[in-house]
């Protein structure tokens, strides 16, 4: 049993696969954590529907919200549980942190296409303009931990080998390896003039937002009409739109056991909301972020190498993935 706070957790359960490939429970799922709490907590959709009443979760989070139950255990009483799900082992998709501006492009980055827009400059959104893209999703969509259980597992560099132990994944695997990058991004320093935050629960995501933007906000991500949309040309439509506000916040989804966000306040931004059709028929409605100051960038960042321009000199923009987030203050 483990206290937290005023809540006793009365188990945290980890169920494995066996030697013989088959879970030890509930054969359809590779990997549960149950969570079973004796006091009835705030579900995280709650949560949010409490501190953004008139807020419509974005469905890059909606979908990735933990599955609860509750459950009868007699004499009037109710336990909740929280049945959480990720693949085991973690998966490893590789990334090349391209939003983190205080790194040069990795060699990786370099050799990657060249003729998707990954940066743009703010003067191409205009309508007609064509743009070969591929929107996708930059994370294994593991889902959110309630805040109340996330509390109890470390999220230190220095605590590693206790965090790999906790989900079996062996020192050194390319899982591992893209944990430890996780962890050791969300503990970098700050640039000048930026404030960042590691969310590792939805709960979380909404107090530092609103802490930096107030309750009065617009949210947005990148919504895409079919399920699996290849690389293509696409066509923008006349409805740009931006997004008014003062101040922003953009969440970058990162991959990890559950789900954990790199959150950043930008003062120096603008957002849109950007319509476009792909050459197959796909409609997207993009969320675009661009940066009118990066002249704290790295000036060996991906963004300066692709469009050849220097820091600090013109806007640069690029869409979020799928699975990234921006808040905007109303």
């Amino acid at each position: 049993m483990l206290v937290h706070g005023s809540l006793t957790i009365l188990s945290i359960n980890y169920y494995h696969i066996a030697s013989n490939g088959v879970p030890s429970f509930f054969h359809h799922h590779p990997h549960l954590l149950a969570v079973v709490f004796t006091d009835a907590t705030v579900p995280p959709d709650v949560y949010w529907q409490k501190l953004l009443p008139n807020i419509t979760m974005p469905k890059a989070l909606e979908h990735i919200l933990p599955i609860e139950s509750q459950e009868d255990v007699g004499y009037g009483g109710s336990k909740h549980v929280w049945w959480w799900h990720y693949p085991y082992p973690p998966p490893y998709h590789p990334r090349h942190a391209p939003f983190i501006y205080n790194y040069a492009a990795t060699q990786d980055q370099l050799q990657d296409d060249p003729n998707v827009a990954l940066f743009f400059l703010e003067k191409d959104l205009q309508p007609s303009k064509k743009m070969n893209l591929h929107f996708t999703k930059t994370t294994s969509e593991a889902k959110f931990l309630p805040r109340h259980v996330a509390d109890t597992i470390p999220f230190s560099s220095n605590k590693l080998s206790d965090i790999l132990n906790r989900f079996s994944v062996e020192p050194g695997s390319a899982a591992a390896l893209e944990m430890k990058k996780t962890v050791e991004e969300c503990e970098v320093p700050a640039m000048e003039g930026e404030d960042k935050y590691c969310a590792t629960s939805l709960e979380r995501m909404v107090d530092y937002t609103t802490s930096k933007l107030g309750n009065n906000v617009k949210v947005l991500s990148t919504e895409v009409s079919k399920e699996e949309s290849p690389q293509q040309e696409f066509t923008i439509s006349p409805e740009v739109k931006e997004i008014v506000g003062d101040k922003r916040v953009v969440c970058h989804g990162q991959n990890y056991p559950y789900a954990v966000f790199h959150c950043h306040a930008l003062h120096t931004t603008k957002a849109y909301l950007v319509p476009m059709t792909g050459a197959d028929g796909t409609k997207v409605k993009a969320a675009a972020v661009c940066h009118t100051d990066t002249s704290k960038w790295n000036p060996g960042h991906l963004a300066f190498q692709v469009l050849k321009v220097k820091p600090g000199t013109v806007p640069i923009c690029h869409f979020l993935p799928e699975d990234q987030i921006v808040w905007t203050s109303k």
